[in-house]
């Protein structure tokens, strides 16, 4: 007999009661944002009907690129401190303002300086750290691995194509910060706008190397890109016999949903893309970037089940960010219901060494050891990889295959055997996770070499 069965009856009650709070804490991913909720977070929308607020191009319109609208559409849902704080914020930051109604909507106004998304896109001057003394403008030696304009080769059989510099938002943790978005204070941005004659030099250097079989076609977001041009794109990519698969690269999904929905052009340019790959053998498909689960909606849904419906792939990359979503319970429910919805859980980003988001960096250790409360919460495809893009061109390493750690000085040694099997590739904790001896003498050049050179040694190179 179970135990249910052999309880007195208030304990019998209990125990439902218990079993009743387990299953639906198994099932919560499950429960999405619904409803006209934006007319209630921000009420100058009180009168936005759910047509108007699916519509792209009313977001597209109504998306805030400077930080006095901003600042007009919130300013009595905030206080003049948390103005100012987000003013000192922007004036360091490496990324200009820009985002969508659909993530000003999801942000808890009641509070925003612990809110998750507004984390990730508006900064506030009073969370700013000292960005780490290893830390460069292009940690990831983007420009010293492009072979043309725009085009990113590293890896034998695969390539990163920047198609365009311009994004529906602007995250303040971007990789590409010295490219993305406008110039700020800090940063002159590369440019890499759309350009048919740079397009074709990136395409022609393809033609003439056939161990490429691998194109990520990113930027900037292939979003923004007008659907002529993403089909422009994706059909000069399916003339060249030896590329194999095609991703196209998009935040769309976490941050304008409402595309997927109203944009018939842009959809159908997409599926024209995948349909005629799949009659060639080609797989394309579409790679997004969701960070949190609360950024998925019941518009999310739709517009997933509009992808899905029309045979497109959609794979999942999240960047890991504290504050955000560096706890077990909130990566498991962000995991779940991007299965929930058809969208694979594709790798967890620890978060490179942008400058000015050091605030928003995790230890690899954090990593570590999320990826063993996340696996087995669902089934093995649906599971991500937890992967460290490391410094200086490394690539991709699952976070636990280091030659070396000293959790001490957040020092991480790794090897990259596919890019250069005898050069050691460094990662750098965030300095908030190191003792205060230790974050002074990584401000201190002779103590900073006394601590690479020694884990170097330990590393066993």
């Amino acid at each position: 007999m179970t135990l249910t069965e052999t309880a007195e009856p208030e304990q019998r009650a209990l125990l439902a009661t218990l079993e009743e709070k387990r299953v639906r804490a198994s099932i919560e991913h499950r429960q999405l944002r619904s409803g006209e909720w934006w007319q209630a977070r921000l009420p100058q929308w009180a009168d936005i009907n759910e047509a108007t607020f699916l519509d792209a191009h009313w977001q597209l319109r109504n998306t805030l690129s400077k930080t006095e609208q901003l600042f007009a559409l919130v300013n009595y849902l905030v206080d003049e401190k948390f103005a100012k704080d987000v003013r000192a914020g922007f004036s360091h930051a490496p990324m200009s303002v820009r985002i969508t109604p659909y993530l000003l909507s999801l942000i808890d106004w009641g509070n925003p300086v612990d809110d998750p998304i507004r984390r990730q896109f508006i900064p506030i001057g009073s969370e700013r750290e000292r960005d780490h003394p290893m830390c460069t403008l292009d940690s990831l030696h983007e420009q010293k691995d492009s072979v043309a304009p725009g085009l990113v080769h590293r890896y034998p059989d695969k390539v990163l194509f920047l198609a365009l510099d311009v994004c529906p938002v602007y995250c303040r943790f971007c990789t590409r910060s010295y490219a993305i978005g406008n110039d700020t204070s800090h940063v002159h941005k590369l440019s890499f706008q759309p350009d048919k004659k740079r397009w074709e030099e990136a395409f022609q250097y393809l033609e003439a190397n056939d161990a490429v079989e691998d194109v990520v076609v990113s930027g900037g977001d292939t979003y923004v890109l007008h659907h002529s041009m993403l089909k422009y794109i994706g059909d000069r990519l399916l003339t060249i016999p030896h590329i194999r698969r095609i991703r196209f690269a998009t935040k769309g999904l976490a941050v304008m949903p409402q595309k997927i929905l109203s944009d018939h052009d842009w959809v159908d340019a997409l599926t024209a893309v995948v349909n005629q790959g799949r009659r060639q053998g080609v797989h394309v498909c579409l790679h997004t970037h969701v960070n949190h689960p609360e950024e998925i909606t019941e518009i999310t849904r739709r517009a997933a089940d509009e992808l899905f419906q029309r045979g497109i792939t959609v794979r999942n990359q999240t960047v890991l960010q504290r504050g955000v979503n560096d706890k077990a319970e909130i990566m498991t429910e962000l995991v779940r219901r991007l299965a929930w919805i058809n969208i694979q859980p594709y790798y967890v980003y620890v978060h490179d060494m942008v400058p000015g988001v050091e605030t928003l960096r995790t230890t690899v250790d954090t990593a570590i050891n999320l990826e063993k409360q996340v696996r087995g919460r669902t089934s093995g495809f649906n599971t991500p990889a937890f992967v460290c893009d490391v410094s200086g061109g490394a690539g991709k390493r699952v976070v636990h295959s280091y030659e070396h750690y000293d959790r001490e000085t957040g020092i991480v040694v790794y090897r990259s055997p596919a890019v250069d099997p005898d050069r050691a590739f460094m990662h750098f904790d965030p300095l908030h996770a190191l003792s205060r001896d230790v974050r002074d003498a990584w401000l201190r050049k002779d103590s900073r070499e006394q601590m690479l050179r020694r884990a170097l040694n330990e590393a066993g190179f």
